[in-house]
């Protein structure tokens, strides 16, 4: 599966690319969501993880862009602690699923695992 890795932070963005390989994906990385709906549209990856607090554009927004640009694109927000809140706006925007950082790498793996499934 080809995953496109939307964080502003490198740490994470690493951490992920590191958990997406060793289960045998094919990553592509942007440090932001405009730079994210550019490779989205060059790349047509199978699944897009999307931090929710970033600048230039947060990633509730990217979602609406992403959505607007492919109806089907399946996106796994990604965020801290303490914006739990901004789960259900991330489903209403179109979200498949919401992880909370610091998480396991299982747990986002399950996660890729069951949008995957959706079609």
């Amino acid at each position: 599966m080809k995953i496109l890795v939307v964080d502003d932070a490198a740490f994470m963005r690493i951490t992920l690319e590191k958990i997406f390989k060793k289960a045998g994906h094919e990553v592509i990385q942007a440090n932001n969501a405009l730079i994210a709906l550019e490779l989205y549209q060059e790349h047509s990856p199978d699944m897009v993880t999307m931090d929710v607090t970033m600048p230039e554009m947060d990633g509730i927004e990217a979602v609406h862009k992403l959505k607007e640009i492919d109806p089907g694109a399946r996106v796994i927000m990604i965020s801290a602690m303490g914006q739990e809140s901004m789960v259900g706006d991330a489903i209403k925007a179109g979200a498949s699923d919401f992880v909370v950082k610091p998480f396991q790498p299982e747990r986002i793996l399950a996660a890729v695992a069951r949008a995957g499934r959706r079609k």
